[in-house]
């Protein structure tokens, strides 16, 4: 660990006590861990590498946090990292985004509409309900059930063949719609690009083709080539990307031979498996096709107890009513839901992590013994912000600064957490995990606006209290791009930490990764002369994570990045060759046996060569926490 001493192991309980005690009084205690290199979480590439610095954190004051943020530190737990920006192979810039300027996309406000006709009770794309779509009805009138509805079981009369068309067309309709909200999950959750698909189109197998089928020809009604169109689409985005980085794709939809229609078939099987329990038709993949088969026991089971009743009244009729269904010759009312949403304070909660856990193995692939409670709790759960409570005098908001877990419950089930920290100049969003089977309504998204009306609605009760931190900015990594259609929003300057807008970032960033923002920063004058980033074209860069989504959401996201090996490699030749902050190290707070004392009161009490170094490496301390900063935490070798 860099900057610890012989002296500082020597630390006894009673200095411990101390340093403790003196927490609370409100001050940031730093351990410093110099430099990480490690493999990139983005470009996945072992040739390249990410470098970031480190800080441990015993505690860290609101105020002080939300000035590392600032200069484009992020925490993990109670870790804090800052990439170096000009030597790691994908550099990530702080984004932000001014609530009361924000203006919402077509998209974004779609997931707002979508959300409300769920809990309206006249969109269900997830779960089973009692409603089926009316087929002369309007598609957003109608309640769908989770990757099957009770239409699909229909007892429709024989003598009447204009019905029985209109309900297996009404059937392929469904079935498109749900395979398109698939595939847009998948895009959200990473496995596949980010880039616009074609429209799914779920077709009735003809007779003749069912004959030259070997197994079951009989039980074959629909099928799709989807998963074909989305291989051709994705090869030809390919060399379109001038950044290797973005090219690359998730192992679970690639082979040898680059994007395979066999392997994303089978991704979007795993994801419709639930179909033959909730209506009559079971999902398989067959050599890249997407094929839907009766499921005789579970329609004979569904049919001795349900009855749907189609409407044949006339469209203004049908559209007035929705969608109909009989259950003992009983029409059931649209069922509507409650959304509600908590906000409590940082803790361990045995019901989110097991939706974690679920959101991790489901959505990242991740292995059981890698989702643990500790690596949990220690990734989201512990924090080192310092709790300040209320104080009704107009400068804090009503729940307090510090770190909390916002809960997003439906019905009273619990369906997602935003993992959010709040801090006297903004909200910021540090990662959201959801219930995969709510991936239809994008949760990264429609997060993301609430958070951003949070901060509006909060502005009433603290005035400094105006913006909205989405974490990093990678312009070199596609999942990542959808943070900047949040607009208008910011990026942060890496070297003199300004903000400058997006709009004159964007063709900067198209041409090279690693730019100084600042030195074009007067161009801002001038921004109507820059190409103009379109609505256009930020939609094709939405997530929901995931990050996820993440986080995006990957709203699951670079917080994940790392649980580092702390070492440093430090020399000179790793400091910032321009524009550096030099400021004068004597007073930069020591914390040493429970004292604090300023280091050039402390150091002559070391032996030379250890003072040369602890000179060393409060220097490159300084350069990247900023002087003010350095002279106000403790820098601890405790």
């Amino acid at each position: 660990m860099a900057g610890k001493t012989k002296k500082s192991e020597a630390s006894s309980s009673s200095s411990r006590n101390s340093s403790r005690s003196s927490n609370h009084r409100g001050e940031s205690v730093v351990v410093d861990y110099g430099k990480n290199k490690s493999s990139c979480g983005y470009c996945k590439s072992s040739a390249r590498s990410s470098i970031s610095h480190g800080l441990g954190t015993q505690s860290i004051t609101i105020n002080d946090y939300q000035d590392l943020l600032d200069r484009g530190w992020r925490r993990s737990g109670c870790f804090l990292y800052k990439p170096e920006m000009e030597k790691t192979c994908c550099p990530a810039y702080t984004i932000r985004l001014k609530a009361g300027d924000f203006v919402p996309s077509k998209e974004q406000l779609r997931v707002s509409r979508r959300m409300q006709r769920f809990l309206e009770g006249t969109l269900d794309c997830k779960r089973p309900v009692e409603s089926v779509e009316d087929p002369n009805a309007s598609k957003d009138t109608c309640s769908h059930t989770h990757l099957g509805v009770s239409s699909l079981a229909v007892k429709e009369s024989s003598s009447n063949n204009n019905v029985e068309k209109d309900g297996e067309e009404n059937i392929m309709r469904f079935l498109s719609d749900q395979v398109g909200n698939i595939v847009h999950a998948c895009s959200e959750s990473g496995e596949f690009p980010d880039i616009q698909f074609p429209k799914a189109s779920v077709k009735k197998v003809s007779q003749a083709k069912r004959k030259i089928l070997v197994e079951g020809p009989e039980d074959l009604l629909y099928s799709t080539n989807i998963a074909f169109q989305i291989a051709a689409t994705i090869k030809r985005s390919l060399p379109d990307q001038k950044d290797g980085n973005q090219g690359r794709l998730s192992r679970n939809i690639t082979d040898e031979n680059g994007p395979s229609p066999k392997l994303i078939a089978e991704k979007l099987e795993s994801f419709l498996n639930q179909l033959a329990k909730t209506s009559g038709l079971s999902v398989r993949a067959c050599n890249g096709h997407l094929n839907f088969y009766s499921a005789a026991k579970h329609a004979s089971a569904y049919e001795s107890s349900q009855t749907v009743s189609v409407s044949k009244g006339s469209a203004a009729s049908s559209e007035s009513k929705g969608c109909s269904l009989k259950n003992s010759s009983e029409n059931t009312q649209v069922k509507r839901r409650r959304l509600e949403i908590h906000l409590k304070r940082s803790s361990f909660d045995s019901e989110e992590y097991a939706l974690y856990r679920r959101y991790q193995m489901m959505v990242h692939n991740d292995t059981p013994d890698h989702v643990t409670e500790s690596s949990y709790k220690r990734f989201l759960v512990d924090t080192p912000l310092i709790f300040v409570p209320p104080t009704g005098d107009g400068t804090v908001p009503p729940c307090g600064f510090g770190s909390f877990h916002q809960q997003y419950v439906i019905d009273g089930k619990l369906v997602a957490v935003g993992v959010i920290d709040i801090l006297p100049r903004c909200l910021s969003s540090k990662y959201l995990f959801w219930d995969p089977d709510f991936a239809f309504l994008s949760p990264g998204k429609y997060s993301a606006l609430q958070e951003i009306n949070w901060v509006k609605e909060n502005q009433a009760h603290c005035s400094t209290l105006q913006y909205y931190y989405l974490g990093y900015y990678i312009h070199s990594c596609s999942k990542m791009r959808y943070k900047a259609a949040y607009s208008p929003s910011e990026l942060l300057c890496p070297l003199r930490y300004q903000w400058v807008p997006f709009a004159i970032a964007k063709p900067l960033l198209d041409r090279k990764p690693y730019v100084v923002l600042s030195d074009f920063s007067t161009l801002q004058d001038r921004e109507s002369l820059l190409p103009h980033v379109s609505e256009d074209v930020m939609e094709v860069q939405h997530d929901d994570i995931g990050k996820e989504d993440t986080n995006d959401f990957l709203m699951y996201d670079d917080e994940g990045m790392m649980e580092p090996e702390y070492g440093s490699s430090d020399n000179e030749q790793h400091l910032p060759s321009v524009d550096v902050e030099d400021g004068d190290v004597n007073n930069i707070l020591i914390g040493l046996k429970g004292s604090r004392v300023k280091f050039k009161d402390l150091k002559f009490a070391f032996r030379p060569s250890e003072r040369s170094y602890l000179e060393f490496q409060l220097r490159r301390y300084m350069r990247v926490v900023g002087e003010a900063l350095a002279e106000r935490m403790v820098y601890s070798l405790e």
